[in-house]
């Protein structure tokens, strides 16, 4: 099912409205330039029915004589057996013989165009405000999500599909606009409208007042009976929305590996599937709280019907005027209208509230634990010496990954980390940079526990180059010095030489200008690599974290790479987690990890005459190769 549970409307509608907290001042102007305007509105009927009635007295007295009384003329009609004629006559103030006081009318008509002028402007003046309120707020909470994300942990981002994420940040935000913008206003001045026009239906009739009220109850329980079962759909529809975000994402970013192994068609039949799912959900949704309109429009020309019956006899009878009854009609218009639009507005409400939940799940997520303060201050500059001590690590409470390891990186050495996949190397290195904090033990820098440092302390002193790289939108000298503010051009040059990027920049025709496209798609995968070394080198970290920093390069230039990594590592302590063992061979320490535990440590040399764990591993690799080229 699209939707598993109903959501909290009521708990997440309240938590919407605390996010205009900040904005209570100009909701209050908002809500008294609704009220002027609504005000204005209301009066305009009533005063229109007034010029009805003057003109229709005007029309009724030019053809009675002239020159008798208002109630000779009744008197008369009652003896030619014309007594609706004389009620008619008893309700007007007729005078005969005159005719259409156009002067009166004039002034009338003037003060309605007034009237509806002035409510124009204050009309126009709330929506301006509003606006205001609605951007403003949505800002807030852009800056929010934004800061949250900052603030959780690499454990979230692990369990959540980017594109379920992207669509929380945008599209529903973007939904939670949209509906603050239509129903901030509209619903306040429907709202409004709703008890002015009642007041005014009770101070002309209270009997059409009451025949016009029987409505109401059937609009509620329509409304309420209706919004139940489009509520789990609109749920459904934003979920949906989410999960198709992500499948797109996932299948646009390896669109290569997509197509390579043949997955065209899953991929196109997941998408169908799903983009069926949010159809369904959607159409629901839109379905079901779209006959709210139709069942509202349908009450609205039914009580039309009663009240111009009813007030038609009245008029007849004397006891009310035409104006009056006009104006009636035009009231129990405008109070079913409001009426509509409110019942009309509950599916976009609902829409909203829906994506407001999304987004609140995720300011709601559990952060990482914040920065001790005061903080624990490095010593500047770090000497780089690294020690695990004692510590344990696991990613679910029943499944231990780490448990009592201990190891120390003096200041210089280099450090490698191998071993077969899923032995937890990068773990060791997450856990460094704390992108995960430890379990058990701890980790010091200098002697400092890392623990007791603030995050951006730690991670400014420590350089890293992934397997998997990143580039952005830009430049590829400001790809360079993405982590150096104010980076010279001839620090960039330098950074790019060292790392033999400076070669292939040079063929390009705008050179460190050229733009690279959407995560540098208009390079090859190698260079993205040299790049992000080349970002490495120039940021000057006290550490040094490898991880695969060479596998997309070519053999040549992993030689190349090598003689930078290598002046690169001169002076600081280095990690580096590798695959190709020839790549480590001069490392000092050269660490073995088998499920979370160092299993072996030592020398290439000093490992390869132990006969342990590295020796089978290195001779299972070259074995191979052997086996490959035989």
């Amino acid at each position: 099912m699209p939707a598993e549970k109903s959501m909290d409307f009521r708990g997440s509608g309240k938590r919407l409205l605390g996010v205009l907290r900040p904005e209570r001042v100009r909701v209050s102007v908002v809500l008294a330039l609704a009220v002027a305007s609504v005000a204005l509105v209301v009066l305009g009927p009533k005063i229109l029915g007034t010029a009805t009635d003057i003109i229709f007295e005007g029309v009724i007295g030019r053809q009675l004589p002239a020159g008798i009384s208002k109630a000779e003329a009744i008197a008369g009609a009652r003896a030619e057996g014309q007594d609706t004629f004389a009620d008619l006559l008893g309700g007007m103030d007729v005078v005969p013989g005159a005719g259409v006081d156009f002067d009166r009318l004039g002034r009338i008509l003037l003060l309605v165009l007034a009237i509806y002028i002035g409510s124009f402007l204050f009309g126009w003046l709330q929506g301006r405000f509003t606006a205001g309120i609605v951007q403003r707020t949505t800002f807030r909470l852009r800056a929010d999500v934004e800061s949250k994300l900052s603030r959780l942990p690499l454990s979230y981002f692990d369990k959540q599909r980017r594109g379920e994420v992207l669509s929380r940040v945008t599209n529903d935000i973007d939904n939670i606009a949209q509906t603050m913008q239509q129903t901030l206003s509209q619903l306040i001045t429907a709202v409004l409208t709703v008890v002015g026009v009642l007041v005014m239906m009770f101070v002309i009739s209270p009997l059409l007042a009451l025949v016009a009220l029987v409505t109401v109850p059937a609009s509620v329980v329509i409304t309420v009976a209706i919004a139940k079962r489009s509520q789990p759909q609109f749920v459904g529809q934003w979920s949906w929305t989410g999960k198709l975000n992500a499948h797109i994402e996932e299948m646009y970013t390896g669109h290569e590996l997509v197509k390579v192994f043949g997955r065209q068609k899953q991929a196109i039949a997941t998408f169908h599937e799903q983009n069926a799912e949010l159809y369904d959900a959607s159409f629901k949704a839109q379905f079901i709280s779209g006959v709210i309109q139709p069942a509202m429009g349908f009450l609205a020309n039914l009580n039309y019907v009663i009240v111009a019956v009813i007030g038609g006899l009245r008029v007849a009878s004397g006891t009310m005027t035409l104006g009056d009854v006009q104006a009636f009609i035009q009231y129990s218009r405008q109070f079913t209208q409001p009426i509509t639009q409110i019942a009309s507005m509950m599916n976009l409400l609902q829409s909203g509230v829906a994506s407001a939940e999304r987004v609140f799940e995720l300011l709601d997520a559990q952060e990482q634990s914040p920065d001790p303060v005061p903080a624990a201050v490095l010593a500047s500059p770090v000497r780089g010496r690294v020690a695990f001590e004692d510590v344990g690590f696991r990613y679910t409470a029943d499944r231990p990954l780490i448990d009592g390891l201990s190891l120390v990186a003096e200041p210089g050495q280099t450090v490698a980390i191998v071993g077969p996949t899923g032995a937890g190397k990068t773990t060791l290195v997450n856990l460094l940079m704390r992108f995960y904090e430890v379990d058990a033990g701890r980790i010091t820098l200098d002697g400092v526990d890392v623990a007791l440092t603030t995050r951006d302390a730690l991670r400014s002193k420590i350089g890293m180059v992934l397997q998997d790289t990143w580039l952005f939108g830009g430049t590829i000298a400001e790809n360079i010095a993405y982590g150096v503010d104010g980076a010279t051009r001839e620090e960039i040059v330098a950074a790019a030489q060292a790392t033999h990027v400076d070669r292939f920049v040079r063929t390009l025709p705008d050179g460190y200008e050229t733009v690279l496209a959407d995560e540098g798609s208009n390079v090859s995968a190698g260079e993205k690599q040299l790049l992000t070394i080349a970002r490495a080198f120039l940021a000057d970290p006290a550490i040094l974290v490898l991880d695969e920093a060479t596998s997309s390069v070519d053999t040549r230039t992993e030689v190349l790479v090598q003689h930078a990594m290598a002046a690169l590592r001169a002076g600081r302590t280095s990690f580096v987690i590798a695959h190709r063992l020839s790549t480590i061979r001069d490392a000092d320490v050269i660490l073995v990890m088998e499920r979370g535990a160092i299993v072996e440590q030592g020398t290439h040399d000093s490992l390869i005459a132990a006969g342990g764990a590295y020796a089978a591993l290195y001779a299972s690799q070259f074995a191979l190769a052997a086996t490959q080229t035989d």
